[in-house]
């Protein structure tokens, strides 16, 4: 049997790569077309803009979602991406040898947890353990946050540990025949070096992060209103989703389409925040 030429494989790998494009542009194309005829009607204004959810009512208001969306992101950022990765300098430069080769699959086991698990221990251990410390409900953007810091670590301390790795070790051997001591060598050099794969790694997280369901549904505690500080329970976009969609009919439901647009919009636009910062930085440093 002839083998297919090179040409045949590169047009068929092409064709794979472009399935997931394809894809994304599909879902992104159904969104908008059920939820752009809400907009117009209603308006982005009083959608975006107004805190008033009631939609037996007439009234779609989706701020308090989206201010509890960004509560709970910046939040698992916060406690994720620097754990995650202190982690990863731990386990790429100061850490035993072979240990990376233990360690690392047994953290990204995190991300094969259901995040019904994450959420029930968030809605058992840590509600009430922020309610009896902090005082509020319990069940607050700040036991989300936690929650969503701890699902994300995997995807940053992954990405992260590849993202050292890559730097070639002639960088560090050079910073320490300079005289600088190891941890100088990591953090001036091997650190700025790695830089491009590490904010990877966190817009990855966020992405993760801002998209989560489930675990938020069960320990955010899915009220409609604007959050004041991170100790009151609150309802992101995808929660919002969730929650409505199987009884939502109407403009309920083309509401809750134009919900989807705001997130996608919301995820691009941190997305594009967070690379023109890199540039910036790597533009500032020529």
């Amino acid at each position: 049997m002839k083998a297919p030429s090179d040409k045949a494989v590169e047009r068929i790998l092409l064709g794979v790569a472009c399935t997931a494009i394809l894809c994304l542009i599909a879902i992104a194309a159904f969104i908008f077309k059920e939820g752009l005829p809400f907009l117009a009607k209603v308006g982005p204004g009083n959608f975006l803009f107004s805190s008033d959810w009631r939609p037996d009512s007439g009234r779609y208001g989706i701020l308090p979602m989206i201010a509890s969306s960004l509560w709970v992101t910046l939040g698992a950022l916060v406690l994720g991406a620097p754990l995650g990765m202190a982690g990863a300098v731990f386990l790429s430069e100061f850490s035993p040898p072979g240990a990376v080769k233990v360690v690392k699959p047994a953290i990204e086991l995190l991300a094969g947890i259901p995040s019904v698990v994450f959420g029930f221990i968030g809605v058992t251990v840590l509600a009430p353990l922020i309610r009896r410390i902090a005082g509020g409900p319990g069940l607050s953007l700040l036991a989300a946050s936690i929650v969503l810091g701890v699902m994300i670590l995997p995807t940053v301390l992954s990405i992260s540990i590849d993202a050292l790795g890559a730097v070639p070790q002639g960088y560090r051997e050079g910073a320490l025949a300079l005289g600088a001591t190891r941890w100088q060598a990591v953090r001036m050099v091997v650190l700025k070096a790695a830089r491009s794969g590490l904010l990877a790694g966190t817009i990855l997280g966020m992405g993760r992060a801002i998209g989560e369901t489930m675990a938020v549904i069960m320990v955010a505690g899915n009220t409609v209103k604007m959050p004041s500080s991170a100790l009151d329970s609150g309802r992101t976009l995808t929660a919002n989703i969730a929650l409505e969609m199987g009884y939502a009919t109407g403009m309920h439901r083309r509401a809750l389409f134009a919900t989807g647009i705001a997130l996608f919009v919301v995820i691009m636009i941190l997305n594009a925040f967070a690379t023109a910062s890199l540039k910036r930085r790597a533009g500032g440093r020529r």
